[in-house]
């Protein structure tokens, strides 16, 4: 059976062509795999790369100026979809206008999230990773000292995923 010419040229026109920013050119041409994004609304370059390749990935960055940790975050995508750790990098010069940023992000799978640890480049991360274990359940590996932030460390489940299901009492201790 014949394809439709017709379907094939409008998958064409609706995955638009993503042009490679000035950091993603580096990095192709330095070796580093990686996927393209379209730029968030600011015109920031986004980088997508596999949870194997970041920390070299994040090394050859911190080598190419990019000494700056402005945030480190994640979100859920939904129910049964990835959870995403994210970080925003940015070279710090004392004679630029406008400092070049990136944005690197790593979609894991929601049963295991496993990631390594960024604290070692950027000790910014330190706090920030421990939020996203704290919220998310995403294990940041080699992180000097993973445990809950803000939830009690006797807390069941991770309160900012989308299929989390809050407990249907909360128990006040030493309240008085």
């Amino acid at each position: 059976m014949a394809e439709d010419p017709k379907k094939g040229a409008e998958a064409a026109e609706a995955a638009p062509i993503v042009e490679a920013g000035k950091t993603s050119k580096w990095l192709s041409s330095n070796g580093f795999d990686h996927e393209i994004i379209p730029p968030d609304h600011l015109g920031v370059e986004i980088i997508e790369v596999a949870p194997e390749f970041l920390l070299p990935l994040c090394t050859a960055l911190y080598a190419n100026g990019f000494n700056y940790l402005q945030c480190q975050g994640a979100y859920d995508e939904g129910p049964g979809k990835k959870l995403v750790s994210f970080y925003h990098l940015t070279k710090v010069k004392s004679n630029a206008d406008k400092p070049d940023e990136v944005r690197v992000r790593v979609s894991l799978d929601r049963t295991e999230p496993k990631i390594p640890s960024v604290y070692w480049i950027w000790k910014g991360a330190d706090w920030q990773e421990r939020e996203c274990y704290d919220m998310f359940g995403i294990v940041y590996e080699g992180h000097p000292n993973l445990k809950r932030i803000l939830m009690p460390e006797d807390w069941v489940g991770w309160p900012l995923r989308k299929d989390y299901v809050s407990p249907d009492f909360y128990e006040l201790q030493d309240a008085y």
